[in-house]
């Protein structure tokens, strides 16, 4: 082997990279700081996502007499409530945000690291073995793929714990009824009571296939943040904190455009009657009933809202969640 090969080979033994855009190097001891960091990413997605939120949920709860549109909801909004208005409703899903983004960035976290140590780098090394033989030189970084698996495990690990989330969250989002009493659940505790007691861990579990499918799509999602990340860290001169928000909103929007269809359809099965009515046996039948109910059309039924909200929340989210990363060291 030659000198340079040899000196290659030291490199990639003493300088091993989480994979992320900041360059940091893992710590074995250090896994907590993914779960730490991810808490961070979940106030910071609710403080800038909730308002969306509320103008979304009370334009689609409300007759059309009662906002002209967006902007007219948020003018009113401000102008009887106040800003606290645009909160209303915002702990539920700052405890759940807070959680499933600890469990989904901690668990991206450990997985760059496992995916570098365990599959890239034994590759690298190999490669840094053959320079002598003029291939070319190996690059000590956990390369775009890994990102993207990396997410795509990711998404199915938080996947256990948000298919139940988004289960109740869904049942209670589609009780119209303006009175209380006369709605099935009082609340997300009530749901989760009288679903587990009428359908077992199944009922509660309905849709984690969808779930799982839609969390998929986490693949184009760090993928593409890696992606972003690389090229504005290459081409612009752009603070660490500027890039990590760019880069968060951009890959956001490019996660929502490949996985949008895909949520659609899980909605639908989350909604679905858990009883003898069931219409939606398999996903590809609920796929089916909304491309026969509203054409291709259907698939993107209420994007344009979400389309809006991801990129700021997103953005921010993966601001807090670097910008603490670094803090912990």
């Amino acid at each position: 082997m030659s000198a340079t090969s040899d000196a290659a080979s030291r490199d990639l033994q003493m300088s091993q990279q989480n994979g992320g855009g900041n360059n940091e190097k893992p710590k074995s001891k250090g896994n907590y700081k993914g779960f730490v960091a991810g808490v961070f990413s979940g106030i910071a997605k609710l403080s800038v996502g909730h308002p969306f939120d509320t103008i979304k949920v009370r334009l689609q709860t409300s007759d059309s007499t009662r906002f002209k549109g967006p902007l007219d909801c948020l003018m009113q909004t401000l102008r009887k409530e106040g800003p606290a208005g645009l909160y209303k409703g915002a702990t539920p899903p700052l405890v759940g945000w807070m959680f499933m983004d600890s469990i989904m960035l901690g668990s991206l976290t450990l997985y760059r690291r496992l995916l570098h140590e365990n599959v890239f780098e034994p590759i690298y090394r190999a490669r840094a073995v053959s320079e002598a033989y003029g291939l070319p030189p190996a690059e000590n970084k956990l390369p775009v793929l890994g990102h993207a698996m990396a997410g795509v495990m990711a998404g199915a690990t938080v996947s256990f714990i948000a298919a139940p989330v988004e289960h109740i969250k869904a049942r209670l989002q589609i009780q119209y009824a303006a009175d209380k009493s006369k709605r099935l659940y009082a609340g997300p505790i009530d749901a989760l009571k009288k679903i587990y007691g009428q359908h077992g861990l199944r009922g509660v579990y309905h849709g984690l296939g969808a779930t799982l499918l839609f969390r998929g799509f986490f693949f184009f999602w760090w993928g593409s943040y890696d992606l972003f990340t690389r090229g504005l860290n290459q081409y612009t001169s752009l603070s660490t904190p500027a890039v990590n928000f760019w880069a968060g909103g951009l890959s956001a929007q490019i996660f929502w455009i490949t996985s949008y269809p895909s949520d659609v359809v899980k909605q639908r099965i989350m909604t679905d009657d858990l009883g003898p009515n069931r219409r939606f046996k398999r996903w590809r039948d609920a796929a089916y009933a909304v491309g026969q109910e509203k054409g291709w059309r259907g698939y993107w039924r209420g994007f344009v809202p979400c389309f809006l909200r991801a990129f700021p929340a997103n953005a921010m989210a993966l601001v807090a969640f670097e910008g603490v990363l670094r803090f912990l060291g």
